[in-house]
């Protein structure tokens, strides 16, 4: 039985160029659904909070410090440990990316605090917060739940709806983690900005993807980027399509690629091996794209068009130029 000596659930709210990021929204919005108490937010290394109020958070707490310019393991878990405890949350919920895959285990590992990872969904059952997440490549779902007196949770990007509940008071609390120069375990040394001004995979609503059948990297240039563009959509690719050299390994969606959830997945030319099928089978509409009937990924296609990559993807191109 948990025990509940907390109160609320504390959203760990990433930002991005000092604005928080769009999973911090729908993490607010779903913790002021699920009824667990008042919802607060965690920001750690400073930026514009006036937005996460609007979005549900009673108070916001604060953890800057020089130290936090850049992302470090070490810094950022013992600021994350110190707003938890500042909270006196129940619970803890954070996106499942990259930095909140690194961070949120080490924080329960030091802190004996339980964590379910990569959930997709989560509920209030009898006043404790239960996370599903799938298992096996995505076959199966789990249900799971902590014992502990503070539970943490990642979520998928795009597991919800952005739902903006009523506005609350937001006041900002300040937490002093204790940092030093000391906590830093790496030197950044330079920052690149990426080449593309597409939304990361990761947190993309819309993907297309393409698979080994472009047969080159000028096809998939010219077919997957173009049809991605006209969708608003960020482009993705299969292992195979990767190591074949069409796209970059940024760009791959898979077990060994990156775990998506958008509300769109188009999927040209790729057969669905469960590699695959594990990285993007969330997607809440999956279209896929082959000239096999038999192609596996059609068992879990919400729309299958058996057909030739070449011909379809131009045609839903010259349609949705057609229908702006």
């Amino acid at each position: 039985m948990k025990n509940t000596m907390g109160n609320g659930i504390l959203v760990y709210c990433e930002f991005e160029g000092g604005q928080p990021r769009k999973t911090a929204y729908e993490l607010l919005g779903k913790a002021a659904q699920l009824g667990l108490g008042p919802v607060s937010a965690l920001v750690v290394g400073g930026g514009d909070t006036s937005s996460l109020a609007a979005w549900g958070a009673a108070q916001v707490f604060v953890v800057d410090h020089p130290v936090l310019g850049s992302y470090s393991t070490g810094a950022y878990t013992k600021a994350i440990s110190a707003g938890i405890a500042a909270s006196g949350a129940a619970y803890v919920i954070a996106a499942a990316s990259a930095g909140g895959r690194d961070a949120l285990p080490r924080v329960a590992a030091r802190n004996g605090h339980g964590l379910v990872v990569e959930c997709t969904d989560l509920r209030n059952e009898g006043g404790q917060l239960v996370g599903r997440r799938p298992v096996y490549a995505g076959k199966a779902l789990v249900d799971a739940r902590t014992s502990s007196a503070v539970g943490l949770f990642t979520v998928r990007p795009n597991s919800f709806v952005l739902a903006q509940p009523p506005a609350a008071a937001g006041a900002v609390v300040s937490v002093d983690a204790g940092l030093s120069g000391a906590d830093v375990d790496v030197k950044v040394v330079q920052t690149l900005a990426p080449a593309s001004k597409s939304v990361d995979l990761t947190e993309a609503d819309r993907i297309v993807s393409g698979g080994r059948s472009l047969k080159s990297k000028e096809a998939y240039d010219s077919v997957v980027r173009p049809l991605a563009a006209a969708l608003g959509a960020t482009a993705g690719a299969s292992r195979a399509a990767v190591d074949a050299g069409y796209a970059g390994h940024s760009e791959q969606v898979g077990q060994t690629g990156k775990v998506v959830s958008p509300s769109l997945y188009i999927a040209l030319g790729i057969s669905g091996a469960i590699q695959h099928l594990a990285g993007m089978r969330t997607s809440r509409v999956i279209v896929a794209v082959n000239k096999d009937p038999e192609a596996p990924i059609f068992q879990y296609a919400t729309y299958g068009i058996v057909g030739d990559l070449f011909e379809v993807a131009p045609a839903l191109q010259a349609e949705l130029a057609r229908l702006k």
